[in-house]
């Protein structure tokens, strides 16, 4: 039986750019929680913000779920979703480094199959608190 992970991921810049953070939820297919973690970013652009959630997740995987056979990464970000799944042009170069990085990750995880989505909002919200307490706090959890 194949266990699917789902990933949420979202990133947020109070200004852009201004002051960012990151939020990562991971929780398996019976909404059992497996990781959550915030991160501050000091000041990024949000788009730069949705990728290094993104990345911060991806790392997470690589390093902590062994032989992960399906994933679901959840994003709000229509961008990121589209860009990263080669649907749509990365025109700026510092978006196209991040892109790249992330599939670079994506590429070292044996036997991994994924899908990233665009979920609405509201549908990602624990993600989206996280990423909040982020650039509140200024710190790392």
């Amino acid at each position: 039986m194949q266990e699917k992970i789902i990933v949420f991921t979202d990133g947020g810049s109070r200004g852009n750019p201004g002051l960012a953070g990151v939020g990562v939820f991971i929780c398996d297919e019976n909404n059992q929680e497996i990781y959550r973690e915030y991160k501050f970013l000091g000041v990024k652009t949000n788009n730069e913000a949705e990728y290094l959630a993104l990345n911060l997740a991806l790392n997470y995987l690589k390093t902590n779920i062994k032989n992960p056979t399906h994933v679901i990464f959840k994003l709000d970000s229509k961008l990121v979703v589209e860009q990263m799944n080669k649907k749509w042009k990365i025109k700026e170069s510092h978006l196209q480094v991040l892109a790249q990085e992330n599939w670079k990750i994506l590429a070292t995880i044996p036997q991994l199959s994924y899908e990233i989505k665009h979920i609405p909002r509201e549908e990602n919200s624990i993600a989206d608190f996280l990423a909040n307490q982020a650039m509140d706090s200024g710190t790392t959890h």
